[in-house]
């Protein structure tokens, strides 16, 4: 199957996976038609849910469970205590319902583990620890917790009923102005500043975990990744990724979970008041391995790139929350609400503007393609200049070199103003590294060919490409590069003979040196396409 078909396949399995644990039966044939390759598929994910005890099967005392699963019947139905009155929304592992309170006559919500065969202890697990966390807080902006319990063997918590919508429905909707925006982050980071008092860290703090009332208030719901940051807390292993990938904090992505704390939920803040400001997240691409991947090395786009209109202290809060390391990041929520107060305010704030370095640092982490070849072009060219001016190469040979060079970095410019573009990125990407074979070879061939250390170019390109993430861009390069050290083959043996005085003739070095790089280059598609898998199934994983 082509790599890029991974993605939509993996999406077709899990929706159909979903639809047998809803109980329903999905017409096979219809997907068939269009996705024939999916049948074996299909075969092994009927077979394993046909293994699973179905309802004539269940004991008549185990059969009432059954009776109260959301997907059976309509709307309402008791619920225990509690008079379920229709679906509010669903997630990874619960399913959210609006109900009626029946002793109390009061509207509430009703969140359960989502039916079906896979309900599992960790899924359970996680479950309660939403619940204890949330059943803890108490605060104006956090949506409270009323009951814990069971109801024939599911697991639910009641929890106050918030009428409106969520903040990335609201996002959706249209842009927010800045004081609005400025206000709403800073409630939030007052909320969740009394969650790190309560020693809890939220861990997946976004848009849609944030509610908003019919007068705008905003409330924090959704505790499934909570963890409570005691010294002996086990509650994630370390090397566990856990979270949302464009609100996630960069030691979140790397699985660090000795580092992750109050800090993250400031960062995971900074990130929804970068999509307010902006109508994007800092970091988000077509699959979750490239998000994590720039969330881990990439500085976000300026947000007044995106929206002129933010003015520059905000986007100085906003780049602040999304410092890489948590040191560079407000000390904490409440830092942060305090510098947005102080914005609202017109006052001082606590952000500075970087300094050089960091300008630096981070303009090379938002363009690391670019960076990486000016930062090469850099460290080779001073070498030329060095032999210039000791007279170890003549003006003619120091002309070209500067030619080649300035063309390498004015056109590595050009195209990362493409590669910036949704629209050209991928043949800014295939273009460039043709420009980099291309530009290597006419340094080569201008030096001494393949008796230049310089032939340690094509391994470096080949081993590069691997940081694209994608197997057919690695084997493009690696492509380039035989082709090109072929042309450097014939050059010695043909064109400059001259060439061979003093270095090995046997033709033997050049064959190994072209099989070492198509070894080198199944290595890397290899650690490329396991990694491209992981990210397929991580990114349906809830």
């Amino acid at each position: 199957m082509p790599e890029d078909q991974h993605p939509k396949t993996f999406h077709l399995l899990d929706d159909y996976l979903r639809r047998l644990h809803a109980g329903e039966r999905p017409d096979r044939a219809v997907l068939l038609e269009d996705h024939p390759e999916l049948a074996s598929a299909l075969d092994c994910l009927e077979v394993l849910d046909g293994l699973a005890p179905q309802r004539d099967s269940i004991p008549p005392d185990e059969d009432e469970t059954l009776a109260f699963s959301p997907n059976a019947g309509d709307m309402p139905r008791d619920f225990g205590a509690y008079e379920l009155l229709g679906e509010i929304g669903r997630g990874g592992m619960g399913v959210v319902y609006k109900a009626r309170q029946k002793a109390l006559d009061r509207s509430v919500a009703i969140k359960m583990i989502l039916p079906g065969h896979l309900a599992s202890a960790e899924h359970i697990r996680r479950f309660q620890t939403e619940a204890k966390a949330a059943a803890r807080l108490q605060h104006s902006n956090i949506v409270h917790i009323h009951e814990v319990g069971q109801v024939h063997g599911q697991h639910f918590f009641a929890m106050e009923y918030v009428e409106g919508i969520s903040l990335a429905q609201r996002i959706a909707q249209g842009p927010i102005d800045i004081p609005t925006a400025v206000g709403l982050v800073a409630t939030v980071a007052r909320a969740v500043a009394h969650l790190h008092e309560q020693g809890i860290v939220h861990r997946d703090l976004k848009p849609s975990n944030i509610l908003l009332d019919a007068r705008g208030r905003p409330f924090v719901t959704d505790f499934g990744l909570a963890r409570v940051f005691a010294a002996d807390s086990q509650m994630t292993a370390t090397g566990v990724i856990a979270g949302t990938p464009s609100y996630m904090s960069p030691e979140q992505a790397s699985g660090r979970r000795e580092r992750v704390g109050p800090a993250s939920d400031v960062y995971s803040l900074g990130a929804i008041l970068y999509e307010l400001l902006t109508g994007q997240p800092p970091f988000r691409e077509q699959n979750p391995l490239d998000t994590l991947m720039q969330v881990l090395s990439r500085e976000p786009t300026l947000p007044r790139r995106l929206n002129p209109r933010i003015p520059r202290q905000l986007e100085l809060i906003t780049l602040k929350c999304l410092a890489k390391s948590p040191d560079q990041r407000y000390a904490s929520a409440d830092a942060l609400a305090d510098d947005l107060e102080r914005f609202a305010r017109g006052e001082v704030l606590e952000a500075r503007p970087p300094h050089p370095g960091q300008r630096l640092r981070r303009w090379a982490r938002r363009q690391p393609a670019l960076a990486s070849r000016l930062a090469a072009l850099s460290a080779f060219y001073p070498v030329d200049l060095v032999n210039y001016y000791s007279r170890t190469v003549d003006a003619a040979f120091h002309l070209k070199i500067s030619i080649l060079v300035a063309v390498w970095a004015v056109a590595s410019i050009g195209f990362q103003q493409f590669l910036d573009s949704s629209r050209w990125s991928i043949p800014a990407r295939f273009g460039w590294g043709t420009l980099d074979s291309v530009l290597l070879l006419a340094v080569l061939l201008v030096a001494n060919g393949v008796a230049s250390p310089l032939v340690v170019g094509y391994p470096l390109l080949i081993v590069g490409s691997g940081l694209w993430f994608r197997v057919r861009f690695v084997w493009f390069m690696t492509v380039l590069s035989l082709i090109s050290y072929g042309v450097l083959v014939i050059d010695f043996y043909r064109w400059r003979p001259q060439l061979q005085a003093g270095f090995d003739r046997s033709f033997d070095r050049h064959v190994i040196f072209a099989v070492a790089m198509v070894l080198l280059a199944a290595v890397v598609a290899y650690v490329v396409q396991r990694v491209r898998a992981l990210s397929s199934y991580y990114g349906r994983q809830p």
